[in-house]
């Protein structure tokens, strides 16, 4: 019997799943943050189900982690290690951890919202025959629903928070869960945990799809999650040439350069650049935003920053009001004037 005819015949009995996993993502040999931002959130349901913590790793060399992720919370740390897990391919990954799903039977599954996580999380939900939210902001136990897991992600472009509930009794409850929605969990030195090798024989299982090699973007952009400064422009930038000073004064700062929906839906923009709900959940040191009015949407993906400057020619716009220095004048001139400034002091772009 399959892993995948063996799931479906599992009964509706939900009493024999326990546990909280989290999908602990190594990428190019290096641990990604989101394995502590997932673990965070885990400590918190954990509170409410009583159950243990387990990480998931997959991947070559990948128990080097291992201890990092117990002082961060992992009651259990399951290792999928193996030479051919190497580099990702999803349909590979899917298989290996619905396998595990089979025998282990947890409760709960979340998953970064990252590249990688979206791009396999949907097939081991298909393949274990349950339920998955995508790309959630927040997430607690519903008590009165035997608790089961309340997965809020944004709806109708941003405008709108729905809550979804894996209802019929399909276990583990899954969730991809955005990158940066949740802090991470704070490390404890020498913790204990319970470390489980789990063999993993490659040859047994069939692909339809071989990875050939992997090409890194050549683009020299910061990628703006990463980036500790962002200069971001919305629909008040009139156009996509007037990007172009929030270009240059981002380069000037080693930054990285954001834009609103707006912005990136009038095609000024790529979507790379988007900050918000519906784009990407940014935590740089400093945010300067030129001629964004601030939508829910928008703040949502930025109100963490560290400092934030908003210049825009409205008072009373959203941004204006949560900036930490907000600047009521022409974006333009502000930024041509910010410039000059940073350049009469030694700043190069």
């Amino acid at each position: 019997m399959s892993s995948e005819e063996a799931i479906l015949a599992i009964p509706q009995d939900t009493a024999n799943h326990k546990g909280i996993w989290v999908y602990a993502e190594v990428r190019h040999g290096q641990l990604q943050e989101t394995a502590f931002e997932l673990l965070g959130i885990a400590q918190t349901l954990q509170k409410d189900l009583n159950e243990p913590i387990a990480a998931v790793l997959i991947g070559k060399e990948v128990s080097q982690y291992t201890q990092s992720l117990i002082d961060h919370g992992a009651d259990k740390v399951y290792i999928l290690e193996n030479e051919q897990l190497d580099q990702f391919v999803d349909e590979l990954y899917a298989k290996v951890i619905v396998d595990l799903i089979v025998k282990e039977k947890p409760n709960k599954f979340l998953l970064p919202a990252s590249t990688i996580g979206r791009s396999f999380a949907s097939r081991v939900a298909v393949l274990a025959n349950t339920g998955i939210t995508a790309d959630v902001t927040e997430l607690n136990i519903n008590k009165e629903k035997g608790n089961l897991l309340n997965a809020i992600r944004p709806s109708f472009g941003g405008t709108l928070m729905a809550t979804i509930l894996c209802i019929r009794g399909h276990r583990p409850e899954m969730a991809t869960v955005r990158p940066m929605a949740f802090p991470p969990s704070k490390k404890e030195e020498g913790r204990k945990g319970e470390i489980i090798n789990i063999p993993v024989d490659v040859s047994k299982i069939k692909l339809h799809e071989k990875h050939l090699r992997f090409e890194p973007e050549t683009d020299d952009e910061i990628d703006i999650q990463q980036a500790t400064t962002i200069v971001a422009g919305g629909y008040g930038v009139g156009g996509a040439k007037g990007f172009e000073p929030i270009k240059k004064l981002a380069k000037t700062l080693k930054g990285a350069v954001g834009a609103s929906r707006k912005a990136v839906d009038a095609g000024w923009i790529t979507y790379r650049h988007q900050v918000g709900l519906t784009g990407r959940t940014v935590r740089p040191k400093l945010y300067i935003a030129a001629g964004i009015s601030g939508q829910i949407q928008h703040l949502a993906g930025m109100n963490s920053s560290d400092t934030i400057i908003a210049i825009n020619q409205d008072p009373e716009a959203p941004l204006m009001k949560l900036a930490t220095y907000s600047i009521e004048g022409d974006l333009f001139e502000n930024l041509e004037a910010l410039q000059k400034e940073l350049e009469t002091r030694g700043f190069k772009s």
